[in-house]
């Protein structure tokens, strides 16, 4: 599929794609946009002042976009980021959001280095979600690696005592196994959940382990 998308982009009049599937601590990139900025764009979480992703969850269809003149955006963050992704040749393009599991979203974006674009008709609305939402369930289900992902870290503490929890451990017990106190445990084991913006241990031992992160 990686080697097929460029050709297929190419011959649709555009220069790259990029599948984008935010999560909100697993996010990550399938594109073949420069690595840089790729790498960039996730390390900086750049999805937060990004407008064509903001448009993207505000529209939920598919839609065409255009970075224009950049003084004409008050805000400045988003003025910054038009000029970065200029420099990288992505000025221009059709987005195609889709909803995922537990209301998640994944988009696929279209991209042109020119200032402005021009489709010749209108955007079949059906048949984009229905190809973006096979292109989804198809990397998802091949667990295709990634082109980027943004990073989450956690101390060795914090890994250690979600281990023992995976293992299913009490805080009692991994607090007698590693000779902390359970206060100790419970500050790391509530520190890890905050870092993968779990909203349970449950939740946060199994994002653990599906990142593999223990």
């Amino acid at each position: 599929m990686k080697e097929a998308l460029p050709g297929l982009v190419r011959e649709l009049g555009f220069e790259c794609y990029a599948y984008l599937n935010v999560q909100p601590v697993r996010t990550y990139a399938v594109s073949n946009y420069p690595a840089a900025w790729q790498t960039r764009y996730l390390s900086r979480d750049y999805m937060r002042v990004d407008p064509v992703v903001a448009a993207a969850r505000a529209k939920m269809q598919a839609f065409s976009w255009a970075a224009g003149n950049p003084k004409e955006v008050r805000s400045k963050a988003v003025r910054a980021f038009y000029r970065e992704a200029g420099d990288f040749g992505i000025r221009s393009g059709v987005s195609v959001p889709i909803r995922t599991a537990f209301g998640h979203m994944s988009m696929l974006t279209l991209a042109s280095n020119k200032p402005s674009l021009s489709l010749e008709t209108d955007i079949d609305q059906l048949g984009a979600v229905n190809a973006v939402a096979l292109l989804h369930a198809s990397l998802e289900h091949y667990d295709a690696t990634p082109t980027a992902a943004r990073s989450i870290e956690l101390t060795a503490k914090q890994a250690l005592c979600l281990k023992w929890s995976a293992e299913g451990k009490s805080m009692r017990a991994i607090a007698t196994i590693e000779g902390m106190s359970y206060a100790t445990v419970n500050f790391h084991l509530n520190n890890a959940r905050k870092a993968l913006d779990a909203a349970s241990l449950a939740q946060a031992t199994a994002l653990a382990t599906k990142l593999k992160l223990i």
